[in-house]
């Protein structure tokens, strides 16, 4: 049975070239994944506040290099696609941001973060965040891009409105963290936004 509309983005629309680094222009860049970054991973989720919002735990840097290789290897499958948040200045690792669940076809791809303990505060999960859904919905030409937190952390949710996500929804018992079931606000920003 034929489909009545064309895919909105081709595959090979990212992978046809290599993943760029993206620049915030404000102290900050996105770059790909690179093997040497293992240890700042597996520090950073060594901290409570990341397994309180997050669902997956690093018990070793052989673990995390694992990560890092499927995150480098993300780009061409074309289903998600993985940044490391740097400062500009040092390199130093300051979180990650992502795009999951890509459905080119259908142009919608959802956006996560994490930021290091070091680099709360600052402004780093909306900068990246921000830079990400320009490159995606005005470079690339995604059409619409999705944003899941916890509602009780609220601290991502000031992210989701500094970056001009919308508030959609709530999805109940969306989610099993390790204190049990939460509740998820639901975020988007499309095209034009």
């Amino acid at each position: 049975m034929p489909f009545l509309t064309r895919p909105v983005l081709p595959a090979g629309t990212l992978a046809r070239t290599p993943q760029p680094t993206i620049p915030t222009g404000d102290g900050l860049f996105l770059r790909p994944w690179r093997a040497e970054d293992a240890p700042a991973v597996h520090a950073a989720f060594q901290d409570p506040l990341m397994h309180q919002w997050h669902i997956r735990a690093a018990d070793s840097e052989a673990e995390v290099r694992g990560w890092i290789t499927e995150w480098q290897q993300a780009w061409e499958q074309e289903r998600s696609v993985q940044w490391a948040v740097a400062d500009a200045a040092d390199d130093r690792l300051l979180g990650r941001v992502a795009l999951r669940g890509i459905m080119l076809g259908d142009a919608v791809a959802e956006v996560a973060y994490w930021t290091t303990a070091a680099a709360r505060g600052q402004g780093v999960a909306a900068r990246a965040t921000a830079v990400l859904a320009h490159w995606a919905l005005d470079e690339i030409g995604f059409q619409r891009l999705e944003l899941s937190h916890s509602v009780a952390n609220h601290a991502s949710c000031r992210v989701a409105q500094k970056t001009g996500f919308a508030l959609e929804g709530t999805k109940r018992s969306a989610l099993l963290h390790a204190d049990g079931w939460h509740d998820m606000h639901l975020h988007a920003r499309v095209r034009g936004d």
